[in-house]
């Protein structure tokens, strides 16, 4: 489980083709080495991903087709930067809202406007299925970053990106057009579920 509080921006500097699934190899330069074990899992642009190798500055994980399928991870080249964040332990703060790195789908960045000091980005659902999870002031994690829902038109969403969030994470680098990945709210999922179970048991 995550908070969707990037902790660093890597890099994918390993890329490797393996019987039709991947292994990565990503750099960092915030990250504690010492307090990564092999088996941890790790967000990685908002997937979760397990470490099977550790380096001085670097970890290499497996990534499998069903990750692959849906989410931007297959396109990603060599170089690319990404967000990461470690596992929350207990007692850990919870400064954003809670992600497990389940990516639910794919959204297109369709305009990013200036507003004051922040940025106002529209993101477009690449399968609008998820748009019934996703409400006003509602939580959302693009690319493994906790935000707020300010608006919902369609199948469009729009989210404020403050000055801090643009320098320490990739998302200050996006443009119209970039895909990105993202993380609906566990507890909408959650609360689907109920309403589903509750109105099947009352047709029973």
């Amino acid at each position: 489980m995550f908070a969707g509080i990037v902790q660093d921006v890597g890099r994918l500097v390993f890329r490797e083709q393996r019987q039709g699934d991947l292994r990565m190899g990503f750099e960092f330069e915030r990250l504690a080495p010492a307090g990564m074990r092999l088996g941890d899992s790790i967000c990685v642009q908002g997937c979760c991903l397990t470490i099977v190798e550790l380096e001085q500055r670097g970890f290499r994980a497996d990534v499998s087709r069903e990750t692959l399928a849906v989410t931007t991870l297959s396109e990603m080249r060599l170089g690319a930067r990404v967000n990461l964040e470690l596992a929350l332990k207990i007692g850990d703060p919870l400064g954003g809202h809670l992600v497990t790195g389940h990516v639910d789908g794919l959204g297109q960045v369709v305009a990013i406007d200036d507003d004051a000091r922040s940025s106002r980005m529209d993101v477009a659902l690449v399968d609008d299925v998820l748009l019934r999870y996703i409400a006003r002031k509602g939580s959302i994690a693009v690319d493994g970053v906790s935000l707020t829902v300010n608006e919902v038109h369609h199948d469009i969403f729009r989210v404020n990106l403050i000055p801090h969030t643009r320098q320490v994470t990739t998302l200050g680098s996006l443009g119209p057009a970039a895909f990105v990945n993202l993380e609906v709210d566990l507890m909408a999922r959650y609360a689907e579920r109920l309403l589903r179970h509750s109105s099947e048991s009352e047709s029973d």
